[in-house]
């Protein structure tokens, strides 16, 4: 049987730290330097030297301030605040190489689509069809006390709202401008074939967006599309509109199950159930021997915030933890926030029973998602575990440290993984659709969704 190839994205964040709260205190750690261009360009080429898929930033609007009821854990940890925007970073990077995609994240809660579309499109075209689009539609109610957003913030609305805003989008991106438009013809003093630039006329439920797309088509049009929600809201509106999905769980039948029920929403919205890439969070730390591995992990684990932690998981799950014993059994709470958290913590497994010291020891490294300590070798056998036995496609890889946590993992398990035949030697050449899914397949596919808003100028023909 042909082994899967994996597919690989460094997991970060335009801020501190990250998902390792605590972390930045470690002598070698580097993410103090967020606020730097040339921080962000030697992490792309580190990256890109390691035949990394792409670089995924995560983002938030809003602050943890769950955790005690207050923000001042959250701004003295540094735990994902002071952070900065995510999608200015990457003209940058794109410039300084020539491979590496980029997934930024967005909230269909906070941006406007209009606005939204031009500025995708502007990067696509920098990049030259290097993005992607992680779609969330934002959990922190912090966040909501800066931008009105009135009623739109309950769990199930807010999937609601990004289903419009995604056909917004969709409209804007695929169906406004005909694939000609542009004809640059100098003689004629024409730029633009006007006949062929529509109006989208869009008039729903939450969103009025008449006009036609600022932008002309990108090399992808529509960025690559990458969703994080995990919950069976989230499942159903990543298996209609997601290419690639990310999850983070805490072990092989969590993922295994998120994965076979995913592929089912697939298969329900009419799409091919492996046309939906899945990426599940993981942390390496590697080492050249077993010893080496294990002491870098326990020197790491020295560095691990508790208030942190758990300022990070109160926030994504909307249970304030600082309210419970540090050997208190967690148990299921309804709230507003990513609701998979907890599911995750109570009825994946209902033999495990998850005390709040356990679950800021877990999360403090890392974040939500296992942590594998090993050889390149051992590190190796776990990816091809979990791809045999969870049916992913790739890994999220979360820093305890950066750029260290990447760099010795592009040193030492990418080399390996080449070795057995499982990760690329070389890139593709294309957009980032193409070196995802193949040459030739810049483009949405023709049983996504989005591309029925194809032909939007002959539609409108047909209909007036």
């Amino acid at each position: 049987m042909k082994k899967k190839r994996i597919y690989l994205n460094a997991f970060d964040m335009n801020c501190v730290a990250h998902q390792s709260p605590g972390l930045w205190v470690h002598p070698e750690d580097q993410s103090h330097r967020y606020k730097d261009i040339e921080y962000w360009v030697e992490l792309a080429q580190i990256l890109e030297k390691g035949r990394f898929d792409g670089l995924f930033i995560a983002d938030v609007i809003g602050i943890y301030d769950v955790y005690g009821n207050d923000k001042s854990t959250t701004v003295k940890e540094a735990t994902q605040v002071p952070v900065n925007d995510p999608i200015l970073l990457v003209s940058a990077m794109a410039n300084a190489t020539k491979h590496l995609g980029f997934g930024i994240t967005a909230s269909t809660t906070f941006e406007h689509p209009y606005p939204f579309a031009r500025r995708m499109s502007t990067l696509d075209h920098l990049t030259k069809g290097r993005v992607g689009w992680n779609i969330v539609t934002s959990y922190l109610e912090s966040g909501t006390k800066n931008i009105e957003v009135g009623d739109k913030f309950e769990h199930s609305k807010r999937y609601d709202i990004a289903d419009e805003y995604l056909e917004v989008l969709y409209k804007l991106w695929e169906g406004s401008w005909e694939d000609d438009a542009v004809v640059r013809d100098k003689e004629k003093r024409v730029f633009t074939d006007s006949d062929k630039v529509h109006e989208i006329n869009h008039h729903g439920q939450y969103f009025d967006v008449p006009g036609i797309h600022l932008c002309e088509p990108s090399p992808q049009r529509t960025p690559v599309l990458y969703q994080a929600g995990a919950s069976e809201k989230g499942r159903k509106f990543a298996g209609k509109h997601a290419e690639c999905t990310f999850v983070s769980a805490f072990n092989k039948e969590a993922v295994a199950a998120y994965v076979k029920d995913l592929r089912e929403q697939a298969s329900l919205n009419g799409r091919d159930p492996q046309d939906i890439k899945v990426f599940t969070l993981v942390t390496p730390i590697v080492g050249r021997t077993e010893e080496e591995a294990q002491a870098k992990y326990e020197e790491y684990a020295k560095y691990i915030s508790y208030e942190g932690a758990l300022s990070l998981v109160s926030g994504w799950s909307g249970v304030d933890f600082s309210e419970y014993d540090p050997d208190q059994e967690i148990e299921y709470i309804e709230t507003n926030a990513i609701k998979s958290v907890l599911e995750h913590l109570t009825k994946t497994d209902p033999n495990k029973k998850w005390t709040v010291r356990e679950l800021a020891n877990f999360a403090g490294i890392g974040g939500m998602g296992p942590v594998f300590v090993g050889t390149p070798e051992q590190i190796a056998d776990t990816f091809e575990e979990w791809i045999d036995d969870t049916d992913i496609d790739g890994f999220n890889l979360a820093y305890a440290i950066t750029p260290g946590t990447f760099k010795d993992f592009s040193e030492l398990v990418v080399p390996e993984l080449q070795k057995r035949g499982l990760f690329k030697t070389e890139y593709e050449e294309g957009t980032l659709r193409e070196k995802l899914y193949g040459k030739g397949k810049a483009k949405l596919p023709e049983n996504h969704v989005g591309s029925s808003y194809r032909n939007l100028g002959h539609q409108l023909k047909v209909n007036s």
